[in-house]
């Protein structure tokens, strides 16, 4: 994913709640955050219409109506969310982010699982570069 500009909280809130439900129009948005947060249509829309700006989402029209999803895969823009998060919020640093899980979180046994493969995966890539 090419790189875009951040996305600020109200924006990732928005972006996560379009990556789970997609297509979305702007009403189900609104919906959403009107439950949520107390937050207008208004406010949906100025922030789908931002993220599609920046390249985070796409619209469609269908039986005139526009429907919004992700411009990329939802694995993908989780990614790319996360580098952006190390690069911004952390200075390019992982080790608060390694903090965090170690010492804030509790994995699941498949959570670990996941982790080590993860780990096993960044081991075998740095053996095989010179």
């Amino acid at each position: 994913m090419a790189r875009r500009p951040g996305v600020g909280r109200a924006e990732m809130d928005i972006l996560r709640y379009i990556a789970d439900h997609s297509p979305v129009t702007v009403r189900q948005v609104a919906e959403h955050l009107a439950a949520t947060k107390g937050q207008t249509r208004t406010t949906a829309l100025n922030v789908m219409e931002r993220l599609r700006e920046k390249g985070y989402l796409r619209r469609e029209k269908v039986e005139g109506v526009f429907r919004y999803s992700p411009s990329v895969p939802r694995a993908q823009l989780l990614r790319s969310l996360v580098r952006d998060f190390v690069q911004h919020a952390l200075g390019g640093s992982f080790q608060p982010f390694l903090a965090y899980l170690i010492e804030d979180v509790r994995l699941s046994p498949e959570e670990l699982r996941e982790l080590k493969a993860l780990v096993e995966q960044m081991e075998a890539r740095e053996e095989a570069e010179p």
